[in-house]
């Protein structure tokens, strides 16, 4: 689906994401296949429920040293981002809040975090 050596996400597939030579998937290796990477970490998205995201679901990420906020929304788009999610990002100082497919939304956190941005990603792994 996704494949980028240079990283830091170097591979997507539906359920399984591989970043900086680790695995994360729906098999339960690494921090599963629903992710949240913010200030270069990476770490289980567990606030995911659902396809509707609503504000709680975004907390992990609003922080004051993220500018730009990637959502990968799922292999087919399914998640839908609420307008009260949206204010939310807004309202915590984030400029620029970009919603993909998981595939897309992994291409842009990689140029974004090579050209040196201050981006975080939220990005769900299946449909």
């Amino acid at each position: 689906m996704f494949t980028d050596p240079a990283g830091p996400i170097e591979r997507f597939e539906w359920g399984r994401f591989e970043i900086n030579g680790q695995v994360h998937d729906a098999d339960g290796r690494g921090v599963g296949k629903d992710i949240c990477i913010v200030g270069g970490e990476v770490g289980p998205w567990t606030e995911r429920v659902g396809h509707r995201l609503t504000p709680k679901m975004v907390k992990p990420v609003l922080r004051p040293d993220v500018e730009i906020l990637v959502i990968g929304n799922g292999i087919h788009g399914r998640i839908k981002v609420t307008k009260k999610t949206r204010q939310v990002v807004a309202a915590a100082g984030i400029d620029m809040l970009m919603i993909e497919k998981t595939h897309k939304a992994c291409e842009i956190y990689n140029q974004l975090i090579r050209q040196g941005k201050a981006v975080a990603l939220l990005a769900h792994g299946t449909c």
